[in-house]
C-alpha cells in the first residue's frame, strides 16, 4: 500500500486590531480557540488552530496574530513582535482587512511588514456585509501592495460560511508537501490552562469600561479534576490599580460574579462538564511595562 502524500504548513492571519482575525480562524476551524470582543488588541498572543481534512492529507496550522499597531509600552512591543515571529516561520500569508473603511496609518503597516516577503498572500476583505463600499476599498488596499502577487476574497465571517469553507479549501491547496506537524484530532497547541484564562479575559474585557479591559491580564493557578466530572478552575484576574480591582470587583462582587458566571457558562459548553469557577482579582502595578510581569503572566520577552 502506497504512503499517503501529505501537505502541511503555517499560515499567518495579520492585520490591524479589530478587522476580525480571530472571528476568522474560529470560523475557518469550526471551534472557538481564541478571544473575541469588539474591542481592539483582544489578542495579545500567537494563538495556533489546527486544521486536517477529512481524507487526511492536508493540515493547516493557523496563526492568529496580535494586531499590528504601535506600541505604547512593552505589552504593546510584545504583541508586534509577535507578528514579526509569525511571519518569519509561516508558509502562507491571509491579510484580513475591514472593508467598511479605507486604509489606515496601521493597514499601511502592515502592508509594509509583507508586501516583501515571498510568500504566498491572501487579502481578506472582511465584513462585506456591512460595507457600502467593498470594491473601492479592496482596491485602495490592494494598491498598498504594490506590484505584489496575491489573490482576494470579501466576505464576512461571521455571515458567510459557505465562504469561509472556500477560503480554507484554497488555503489548503497551497500547501506545501510536509508531513504534518500536529497529531489528527488537534485542535490548538495552547494548554488548557492558557485556554481557560483566555475566556475569562474574553468575559471581563466585554464587562469593564473603556480604559480597563487592556490593563487586564489572567493566569490560572490551578486546575483540579474531580472523578465525578466536576472541573474546578481558579484564575486570578490581574489589573494594574487598586481602583481598577474595586471596578473589577464591583458592588459586593457583583462585577467579578457576572464576569465568572459568563465565563463558567462558555467552559462548560466547550469542556461538556461542569465547572466550578473562582476568580480572585490581584493588582499588580504598571504590568504592562515590568519585564518580570509580563514573563510571569505568559508574554514572554
Amino acid at each position: 500500500m502506497e504512503d499517503v502524500q501529505t501537505h502541511s504548513g503555517f499560515v499567518a492571519i495579520i492585520g490591524k486590531p479589530n478587522v476580525g482575525k480571530s472571528t476568522l480562524l474560529n470560523n475557518l476551524l469550526g471551534v472557538k480557540i481564541s478571544p473575541i470582543t469588539s474591542k481592539p488588541q483582544t489578542t495579545r498572543r500567537g494563538v495556533r488552530g489546527i486544521y486536517t481534512n477529512l481524507d487526511k492529507t492536508h493540515q493547516a496550522v493557523f496563526v492568529d496574530t496580535p494586531g499590528l499597531h504601535k506600541p505604547k509600552d512593552a505589552l504593546g512591543r510584545y504583541m508586534n513582535q509577535e507578528v514579526s515571529s509569525a511571519l518569519s516561520d509561516v508558509d502562507i500569508m491571509v491579510w484580513v482587512v475591514d472593508l467598511r473603511h479605507p486604509p489606515a496609518d496601521e493597514d499601511q503597516l502592515v502592508a509594509r511588514n509583507i508586501r516583501d516577503l515571498p510568500k504566498p498572500l491572501i487579502v481578506v476583505g472582511n465584513k462585506l456585509d456591512v460595507a457600502k463600499y467593498p470594491d473601492e476599498a479592496m482596491k485602495y488596499y490592494s494598491e498598498l501592495l504594490g506590484d505584489r502577487e496575491f489573490t482576494s476574497v470579501m466576505l464576512s465571517a461571521q455571515e458567510h460560511p459557505e465562504k469561509v469553507m472556500a477560503l480554507r479549501e484554497s488555503i489548503i491547496e497551497i500547501l506545501p508537501e510536509n508531513p504534518f506537524f500536529f497529531p489528527v484530532g488537534s485542535a490548538s497547541d495552547q494548554s488548557r490552562e492558557f485556554w481557560a484564562g483566555e475566556i475569562v479575559r474574553e468575559e471581563a474585557m466585554k464587562r469593564l469600561g473603556q480604559e480597563i479591559p487592556y490593563a487586564v491580564a489572567t493566569r490560572v493557578t490551578d486546575w483540579q479534576e474531580r472523578q465525578d466530572g466536576l472541573i474546578k478552575i481558579y484564575c486570578d484576574l490581574v489589573v494594574e490599580r487598586v481602583n481598577h480591582r474595586m471596578i473589577a470587583i464591583g458592588k459586593g462582587g457583583s462585577k467579578l460574579k457576572e464576569i465568572g458566571q459568563a465565563a463558567r457558562k462558555q467552559l462548560e459548553v466547550f469542556l461538556n462538564t461542569k465547572i466550578y469557577l473562582e476568580l480572585q482579582v490581584q493588582v499588580i502595578s504598571n504590568w504592562r511595562e515590568d519585564p518580570e510581569a509580563l514573563r510571569e503572566l505568559g508574554y514572554e520577552q
